[in-house]
């Protein structure tokens, strides 16, 4: 029972098959169906193989076949048994203590059997046992062995490797070269076939044959690794296991230190000129940039990631390395190479670059967003520069410094508005390319390109709805609408302020809630008044005026202003009013100009209103305007003009009775009116128009005493008093008029003539009659030198005041009496007849028929008077009747010639009969001719004066 037991237990141990002749007592086994209580633990069981197995070598005896394969796998348990027990864990045998035990055992099987037919596996086994026995150099000797007796055994390919490994521990790296060469000639179907071509790689390394080493290296790298991933990581086939990759991960870094003994990335290009590019290229340039950072060699590293950048300028990897040369350029502290990186770097990955011709920029977010980083980075350090410039240094002088130093800032400004386009072109639509935009405006502000500036503001104002800077950039380009202004001339400047003022207007009401904004308004609607353009004026300052929170007091009485003034100019004088009501009420009180200037603004749209309701006919609107200046404004210098007005409208509408006091009242309040002689002739005009003559009068001396009234005016003025005076029969003012104008106006020959005549009778009525005798007299002179300027009426009227002086000489002609002595008397008639005759003889020569007439029948009269007046002459007392008779006689013959003449006169005035002249005169002759000479007139005298009538 016990050898059953051992040869079943045996046999479920035996590694191996036993051959080709079967041997029945181990066949007999095969269908023995071992009971195994599970539940039963085997102590010790690994001792219990062993001894078992030495058990059967007593058994076997000398049977080479299964003395050999229990001598091998009690070996191989007791290899397995020291392995357990150096690990040193739950060990409970102290049966052994080094591997010497299965040496012993491979040894003595391989010199008991040498034709045992798997001794390539003891071999093995036993230079395992040597090199768990820390005997590497019996454990390499196995292996030489092995890999010469048995080239072709299943485990030459371990072998090989272990021999490799294990001379290359020894640092023997030509041999271990020769032993990973074997692996590797044997091809990838190997089971080491990858470590050996890594430490192929290696061993060659050791030996300084790098560029020998490429070749493995690459070769394992070809089979397992495809590149990297998006972010940077490995990516292996499918079919790489972990040890492998860490392998893969060292041959890199292997790689790198190769190639930074050589020549760097020159080495790298100029292997891959050999070969195609694989997909992990990219890769090997970036390690070893790398390591150059590491040993901080960064030109070195700048040089290694750039040089697969320029050898595949749009491979989607050449981003990140150039990002790793902006970095290393960072570590190193060069920030002048790093402003470079950056520039290349945009340049190169632009988004309008062939780079994005043949690449997604969705799988490549961290390019794209390293291009923005650096857009940014690089618009903001040429800003920063420009704003704050570095002091050119250097023997020059000030003036040439100075010329430098603003052409380094134009230079910085142009680039960062540079880097600032490029950044909008390719990302306009990122949330902080509004800030951008911002920032290119304020670039293109300061450097004083105004034009583009005002653009930019807009855009990022407009363009890109609600942001931080909207608001401001919109108020900003107004300022750059200004400064870009001053360039301008002639139409050009007109079409760019009109911009200016569509933009302001467009700021305010996209941010009206803008600090800036009811100021900008104000402008714009002060801007349109000064153009004139009234009503798009008053539309904006009415925005002004009508914000919920009331602006500044400035701006609002600004708007206020310009809605007054333009309805003022546009001639919308009612709306004006209320306009400067509502300005007037935010005037400082102690801004007296201002308050003055519109208190006169207010007078004036009042009295625009009145003129207005006058041009249409509504004079008694006008009337009422008119008058309320004075209730507005009493102050007002146009309140002059105003009521002057409104006495004029009331006057065109014959409203005499309400025009009169309007009038006094103008004038008591305005006595230096340039309208006094206008108001005085109104009022004329007025009191006659209400039947008041008195004041009528008065009003036309104020205008004969007026110097600003023409002579001629001023004439008449004094004519229609006297006329109103006499109307009146206020005779001693007309006599004061009537003489102001005889004094005033002596070259007036014909009025001043009237004048005197009018006096004449004034005093002959008041029974002045010296008075009357000495404007008779002034009648006659005046027209006695007046010459050419004589008229008949002034020749009648000095006719009939000389007819009238001379009648006193002919009453006292007519009523002296001869009386003796008869002489003196006589004398004394005589010359009063003379006088007379001469005064009606001058009478006459006027030749004013009813002048002449008269003259002549009292020259005819007095003849006859003077006639009689002899005859009935007082006869002296001492005569007697003789004396008496012949005195009479003499009488008579002086009486006669006197009749006789008397006769021939009378004749002679009614003889005018026959012209057509039969006045009082010619009568009177007649009936003096009848008295004197009956015979003859008596009867014909009616037929005479029939005959007169009828002619």
């Amino acid at each position: 029972m016990k050898t059953i037991a051992v040869i079943m237990i045996a046999g479920w141990l035996w590694p191996f098959s036993g051959g080709d002749k079967e041997d029945e007592t181990i066949k007999s086994l095969d269908n023995t169906r071992v009971e195994i209580d599970e539940e039963q633990a085997i102590a010790e069981s690994s001792e219990l193989a062993r001894e078992n197995y030495r058990m059967f070598l007593e058994l076997v005896g000398d049977d080479p076949k299964l003395g050999a394969e229990a001598m091998r796998r009690l070996a191989d348990l007791e290899l397995e048994a020291s392995e357990a027990a150096e690990l040193g864990e739950n060990m409970q045998s102290v049966m052994i203590s080094s591997f010497d035990g299965a040496v012993d055992l491979y040894e003595r099987l391989l010199d008991r059997y040498p034709d045992y037919a798997r001794n390539d596996l003891v071999l093995y086994q036993l230079a395992r046992a040597h090199e768990s026995n820390t005997d590497i150099d019996a454990a390499l000797a196995t292996l030489d062995r092995l890999v010469i007796e048995y080239p072709d055994t299943v485990h030459r390919y371990e072998a090989q490797f272990r021999r490799g490994e294990m001379l290359f521990v020894k640092r023997r790296y030509r041999d271990a070269e020769s032993a990973y060469q074997t692996l590797v000639d044997e091809g990838a179907s190997g089971e080491f076939y990858l470590q050996a071509l890594y430490k192929l790689g290696w061993s060659q390394f050791k030996l300084g044959a790098h560029d020998e080493s490429l070749t493995p290296f690459f070769k394992l790298l070809d089979l397992r690794l495809v590149g990297d991933d998006p972010l940077g990581a490995l990516v292996f086939t499918d079919d790489t296991r972990r040890a492998e990759r860490e392998l893969i991960e060292d041959t890199l870094r292997v790689l790198s230190i190769t190639f930074s003994y050589m020549d760097g990335p020159d080495s790298i290009d100029a292997y891959f000129d050999s070969r195609s590019m694989p997909g992990y290229a990219h890769v090997i340039y970036g390690n070893l940039g790398k390591l150059y950072v590491s040993k901080e060699r960064y030109e070195d590293a700048a040089g290694a990631y750039l040089a697969f950048v320029e050898r595949e300028p749009t491979h989607p990897r050449s981003p990140y390395l150039e990002m790793q040369v902006i970095d290393a350029y960072k570590q190193a502290g060069f920030p002048t190479r790093v402003l470079a990186a950056k520039e290349s770097f945009v340049e190169r990955y632009g988004m309008d670059t062939d780079f994005w011709q043949t690449n997604d920029p969705t799988q490549l977010p961290d390019v794209v967003a390293s291009l923005k980083t650096n857009l940014n980075d690089l618009a903001s350090f040429y800003h920063a520069r420009a704003q704050n410039p570095e002091p050119v240094q250097g023997e020059i002088s000030d003036e040439e410094k100075a010329e430098r130093l603003a052409a380094a800032v134009q230079d910085d400004y142009v680039a960062a508005a540079r880097w600032y386009r490029k950044y909008l072109a390719y990302f306009p639509d990122e949330p902080d390319s509004a800030g951008t935009n911002f920032l290119l405006a304020e670039i293109l502000f300061e450097s004083g390109q105004y034009l583009e500036a005002t653009d930019e503001y807009e855009r990022t104002a407009y363009a890109y709805g609600p942001h931080e800077n909207a608001a401001e950039a919109g108020y900003a380009a107004l300022l750059a609408y200004q400064q870009h202004e001053t360039s301008l001339e002639a139409a050009a400047e007109m079409q760019w302020h009109e911009r200016f003022l569509d933009s302001s207007l467009k700021f305010a009401s996209t941010y009206p809630d803008h600090p800036e904004a009811p100021a900008v308004l104000t402008a714009t609607a002060e801007d349109y008044f000064q153009q004139g353009r009234f009503d798009e004026a008053i539309v904006v300052a009415n925005d002004v005026v009508a914000r919920p929170v009331e602006p500044a007091p400035e701006l609002t009485r600004s708007a206020w202003t310009v809605i007054a003034h333009s309805h003022f100019d546009m001639q919308r004088f009612g709306q004006a009013e209320q306009a400067y009501y509502q300005l007037q009420s935010r005037l400082p009180a102690d801004d007296l100009v201002a308050q003055n200037e519109i208190n006169e603004r207010v007078a004036s749209s009042i009295y625009k209103q009145g003129e207005l309701a006058r041009s249409a006919g509504e004079l008694e609107a006008a009337v009422g305007h008119f008058l309320r200046v004075a209730q507005a404004v009493p102050t007002s210098p146009i309140r002059e003009t105003a009521e002057y007005d409104a006495a004029a409208a009331l006057i065109s509408m014959g409203q005499w009775a309400r025009a009169t006091p309007v009038l006094e009242a103008f004038r008591r309040d305005y006595p230096d009116s340039e309208f006094s002689d206008s108001v005085s002739r109104s009022l004329a005009a007025g009191y006659l128009e209400t039947g008041d003559s008195l004041r009528a009068a008065g009003e036309f001396e104020r205008i004969a005493d007026d110097a600003a009234m023409s002579p001629l005016e001023r004439e008449e003025a004094l004519w229609k008093a006297a006329e109103l005076y006499q109307s009146a029969a206020l005779v001693e003012k007309e006599r004061g008029v009537l003489t102001t104008i005889v004094g005033r106006y002596p070259e007036r020959f014909n009025e001043t003539l009237e004048a005197r005549h009018r006096l004449a009778e004034i005093a002959g009525d008041a029974g002045a009659y010296d008075e009357r005798r000495r404007w008779l007299n002034e009648i006659i002179d005046v027209d006695a030198v007046a010459g050419a300027a004589r008229t008949d009426r002034s020749r009648y009227l000095a006719a009939t005041a000389t007819l009238e002086l001379t009648e006193p000489l002919r009453q006292s002609f007519a009523s002296l009496q001869l009386t003796v002595p008869l002489k003196e008397s006589l004398a004394t008639k005589r010359q009063l007849m003379e006088q007379a005759l001469s005064a009606y003889g001058k009478a006459a020569e006027y030749n004013v028929a009813e002048v002449t007439t008269a003259s002549t029948y009292r020259i005819a009269e007095m003849y006859q008077l003077f006639s009689s007046s002899l005859m009935e002459s007082e006869r002296p007392q001492d005569l007697d009747a003789d004396a008496l008779e012949q005195y009479d006689i003499l009488l008579e013959e002086q009486a006669f010639p006197f009749e006789e003449q008397a006769i021939e006169v009378y004749e002679a005035n009614a003889a005018r009969a026959a012209d057509g002249v039969y006045d009082e005169w010619v009568q009177k002759s007649f009936t003096a001719l009848a008295t004197l000479m009956p015979a003859r007139y008596a009867k014909t005298e009616r037929s005479e004066m029939s005959l007169a009538l009828l002619n």
